[in-house]
This record gives C-alpha cells, structure tokens and sequence, in this order.
C-alpha cells in the first residue's frame, strides 16, 4: 500500500550519507551543503495513480512524479541525469537510478511509524531517518 507513505516528514537522523554521496561521484562542495541540509520531504499520490516525492531544503527543491514500473528520466539533486525507475515490493518503495554505466537504489519503508530511506552505492549504505509532520 503505497498510501502509507503519503505525507509530510522531516529528516531526524542521516548515516554515512556522506561516504554514499562520495561513492555516487558528488563533488566535495555539493556534499558540504548535502550534509548540512536537513530535509522535509512531502509525498503525495494522485486518483491516476501518478506519485509525487518533493523533497525540500534551504538550498533546493526537487521534485519527481512518476508511476510505478515506468521508466522515467531523473534530474537529481545533486545534477545527474538518471533513468529511473520505481517500484513497490514487499512494502518497501524501490527506487533504483541508472546513470554512466553505474546505478543506486534508494528503498523507503515505513517502520515503527518512521520513514526510513536506504541508500546503497556498491558496498556504500546510509540510512535516513525521516518522523512524519503533524
């Protein structure tokens, strides 16, 4: 049911997201600035069934809407041109991006009533944890 990740949550805790981005190639200054954002991320789910995820810090918002199993072109934060691609599985929101021959997956779940996103690069984890806004 991907109606349980509707909604507003605020970033409370972040893991080894810098070693993550490092492994995704991103620059020492976007890093920096990645580190110090502590994002709101809002998801929304539409009658057609498009999903919207807009994740929003003092330096950037970004947006991406897309329906589940469909391919879709990705600017991302941190400026890659990704094909992506998103898909629900055992409860958990998949999202796996492939750019140069490389790829990441991001997987959201919900647990204890948190939003918890993994992000792996290769043997790179980080895990962040978001509590949903009231």
């Amino acid at each position: 049911m991907v109606e349980q990740f509707v909604g507003r949550w605020k970033m409370t805790a972040s893991e080894n997201f810098d070693e993550y981005m490092r492994a995704l190639g991103v620059s020492f200054a976007t890093r920096q600035m990645g580190n110090l954002a502590k994002p709101s991320y809002v998801i929304s789910l539409e009658d057609s069934g498009v999903i919207s995820m807009k994740t929003q810090t003092t330096f950037k918002t970004t947006e991406l809407k897309f329906k589940l199993s469909e391919e879709f072109e990705e600017m991302t934060a941190d400026d890659r041109k990704t094909k992506t691609v998103v898909t629900f599985e055992n409860g958990k929101l998949k999202q796996t991006q492939t750019w140069d021959g490389k790829s990441t997956t991001l997987e959201r779940q919900i647990q204890e009533g948190k939003l918890i996103t993994k992000c792996v690069m290769g043997d790179v984890v980080a895990v962040r944890t978001y509590e949903r806004e009231v």
